[in-house]
């Protein structure tokens, strides 16, 4: 069992930045791809990032390009969302997860693809 611990939120003005952390327990991070997700108000759970268990490859959501960017520790057992710029409309509860990596071809941008959750942070951006 996997367990995840994010961290790194709070309030900020918009054209500010944030990082959260995402920490996790267990011998066998190296093997997880990682993603964060948000979730904002009355909305679906939304696709932030996703990193490779290498850390080679990186997805993004339309909506993050060119202002977020994820990053992993193997060493650490840590994952980061690095947020610049944000937006009132990035307000949400950041979660990260955990995928195991059991599908050859896994849809990378659905939560039901992802194993393990944490609690979440709340990213608060005022105007």
């Amino acid at each position: 069992q996997v367990q995840l611990v994010e961290s790194g939120g709070g309030l900020v003005q918009a054209g500010g930045s944030l990082r959260l952390s995402c920490a996790a327990s267990g011998r066998t991070f190296s093997s997880y791809a990682m993603g964060w997700f948000r979730q904002a108000p009355g909305k679906e759970r939304e696709f932030v990032a996703r990193i490779s268990r290498s850390g080679s490859i990186t997805t993004y959501a339309d909506s993050v390009k060119g202002r977020f960017s994820i990053s992993r520790d193997n060493a650490k057992n840590t994952v980061y969302l690095q947020m610049n710029s944000l937006k009132p409309e990035d307000t949400a509860v950041y979660y990260c997860a955990a995928d195991r990596m059991t599908t050859v071809v896994p849809a990378t941008t659905s939560p039901r693809t992802y194993d393990y959750w944490g609690q979440g942070t709340q990213v608060t951006v005022s105007s």
